[in-house]
């Protein structure tokens, strides 16, 4: 009887844990596949930048994952050269380049900081940040004005920028035409005062179809 009670117990035991396993098995696969996800999204952040958090997440709340925006008003990190970033913070933090946003907060960066961000986002991969709505003759009159401008000598090939100049291929086209316009009316200067003379050359319509056309062009790493 003993033998047979430790049978029927055993059999029972065995009954309930395949009935658990059914009802909560799912749930805890699917929890198990979820911390796996994590560990591996953790893993693959150290790799990349270093223990959470770090000093580049601060900007990813107008910038984007990784310094890729989603919204076409704000400048895309990802891919830029580390020295033109490292240059562009430097020249907030000094008064160089105003910005209402940007000016306190590389005035709070030291040297040290500045490099670290500038060659985490110079190693993050660049994506289109929000193509507007299609328009081919716009897109062509810009094509035609990058071309006569010869914006290639300075942005480089395919646009994608170099140690003093950015990539504005795949640039968000309201952050284009922001920048164009303040390089023309003087609000922005270019060490160089090259941009600031082609600028001064453009219209308001000029402006907006080479933005136009930048935010089309897919983003390289040429």
């Amino acid at each position: 009887m003993m033998k047979r009670a430790l049978v029927i117990s055993a059999l029972t035991a065995a009954t309930a844990l395949v009935a658990a396993g059914a009802i909560y098995g799912p749930e805890m696969y699917a929890g198990y596949r979820f911390m796996s996800a994590l560990d591996e999204h953790d893993a693959q952040y150290q790799a990349n930048g270093g223990a959470w958090p770090q000093l580049q997440d601060t900007c990813a709340l107008c910038h984007g994952a990784h310094g890729q925006p989603r919204d076409a008003q704000y400048a895309s990190l990802a891919g830029q050269s580390a020295a033109y970033i490292e240059a562009q913070l430097h020249a907030f933090a000094d008064g160089h380049r105003h910005s209402p946003q940007m000016s306190p907060l590389a005035a709070n960066l030291n040297g040290e900081q500045i490099k670290l961000l500038a060659g985490y986002f110079s190693q993050q991969k660049a994506e289109w940040t929000e193509p507007g709505a299609s328009n081919k003759p716009l897109e062509q009159r810009g094509q035609d004005l990058v071309a006569t401008k010869a914006c290639t000598a300075c942005h480089g090939k395919g646009l994608s920028g170099g140690p003093i100049a950015p990539r504005i291929a795949g640039q968000g086209e309201f952050y284009l035409i922001d920048q164009l316009t303040a390089f023309k009316r003087g609000d922005r200067k270019d060490p160089s005062q090259a941009m600031n003379a082609m600028a001064s050359s453009l219209s308001d319509d000029d402006i907006q179809a080479i933005a136009h056309y930048l935010g089309t062009l897919a983003p390289t790493t040429e």
